[in-house]
């Protein structure tokens, strides 16, 4: 990877930032959804997400849509994401990592 990783996660962040919880309309970084942002040298970036509530209703569209949403920064390569903090989280980490 030839950018510094500190200007990729600049990039994902403001791409995250366009993703909306239609229930708050808040963007999902201002709610704090994704967590421990981690960004190696081969362009694998890891992150938690981490729904509003146990029993989010749209927990795997707001996945998908943040999952989405980080493939379109250039520099991106993979993605490890897991589901913390809802009741169905290890259904949805297998979910959301399975390449589509």
């Amino acid at each position: 990877m030839t950018e510094p990783i500190e200007q990729l996660e600049g990039r994902i962040i403001e791409r995250l930032k366009q993703v909306i919880d239609p229930e708050t309309q808040a963007d999902v970084v201002r709610m704090n959804l994704v967590q421990d942002l981690r960004i190696d040298s081969e362009g694998i970036v890891e992150y938690i997400f981490r729904p509003s509530s146990p029993l989010c209703p749209i927990a795997v569209s707001l996945a998908v849509n943040i999952k989405n949403a980080v493939a379109e920064v250039p520099g991106v390569k993979r993605q490890k994401i897991r589901v913390e903090g809802y009741l169905a989280a290890d259904e949805l980490t297998r979910l959301i990592n399975k390449e589509a």
